[in-house]
């Protein structure tokens, strides 16, 4: 078991100052099968009106209005995490099991191909083809993620956070969270309920404890086969210890960090940073 403290600063500085704005953020972790959260706070300046509550998906969200004249906005979250090794606790149900017409209704929205996930037609021939060379819905998820790696590579730079997976298969190149849709529109092709994963990952694999390290927002995906079961795409294995999960939805648009709207400014731009430090 490991236990992670992280500090998680975004925000915008406006040009020419935003008289209002209204956001939301979903950057505090939740307590799962995986992860216990001992403590987490948000601060919000300037000082704001808020409102917290779980979302549809069940992430931690707080809405927040700020209504006075101001050139930065700036929210830090800070957690204390506890990550530890889980088993699998449900049988696989198997390809017949998510053939099951009352599993697909109930995950009808992890199955659903939304506009940023909808598969290239050549992932779409992929995707097909490692359907039917797989034995069962796990077998498929590691086949087709090595598979779309294979064409796709890590790149930061060549993509926005609004560019669609079929638009990052077109490049050959992008980010996690490119990747995790890409990953996802090929499993909901097949018939595997698939979810974004939201959350944070430190870039060593094992660092010193009270060392504060560089860490990152971070996607991958979770599968259902008889329990939500995580795969990182673009790293090609099952998240470890230095993973931490924040929210769920079916794409980026469901758990976006920070967003929202403002009056009175010309433009903005955002900044983000994440430090991570091991505390055992």
């Amino acid at each position: 078991m490991s236990q992670y403290r992280i500090v998680h600063t975004t925000g915008y500085r406006y040009g020419t100052g935003a008289n209002d704005s209204f956001n939301e953020a979903r950057m505090t972790p939740l307590t799962s099968r995986r992860q216990l959260v001992l403590s987490s706070k948000l601060d919000i300046s300037p000082v704001a009106w808020t409102h917290s509550y779980r979302d549809y998906w069940g992430t931690s969200t707080v809405a927040f209005e700020i209504h006075e004249p101001h050139k930065d906005l700036r929210v830090v979250a800070t957690s204390t995490v506890d990550i530890h090794d889980v088993v699998r606790a449900a049988e696989p149900v198997g390809w017949e099991g998510l053939a099951d017409p009352r599993l697909r209704d109930r995950f009808v929205e992890f199955l659903s191909e939304t506009s940023y996930v909808k598969p290239h037609r050549d992932v779409v021939r992929i995707a097909d083809a490692v359907r039917k060379s797989s034995a069962n819905p796990g077998e498929a998820v590691q086949k087709l993620s090595h598979r779309l790696r294979e064409r796709v590579e890590y790149l930061p730079g060549v993509t926005q956070v609004h560019t669609l997976a079929a638009e990052v298969w077109v490049a050959g190149a992008g980010v996690c969270q490119d990747i995790a849709h890409l990953t996802l529109g090929a499993l909901r092709h097949i018939g595997i309920p698939a979810r974004y994963v939201s959350g944070y990952v430190v870039q060593s694999s094992d660092p010193a404890v009270g060392e504060v390290q560089i860490g990152e927002s971070h996607a991958w995906i979770q599968y259902f086969d008889g329990e939500w079961l995580g795969y990182d795409p673009t790293n090609e294995a099952v998240p470890s210890g230095t993973h931490v999960e924040v929210g769920f939805g079916r794409d980026y648009s469901d758990v976006a960090p920070l967003k929202g709207i403002y009056t009175g400014a010309s433009g903005s731009e955002m900044y983000v940073s994440v430090e991570m430090t091991r505390l055992t």
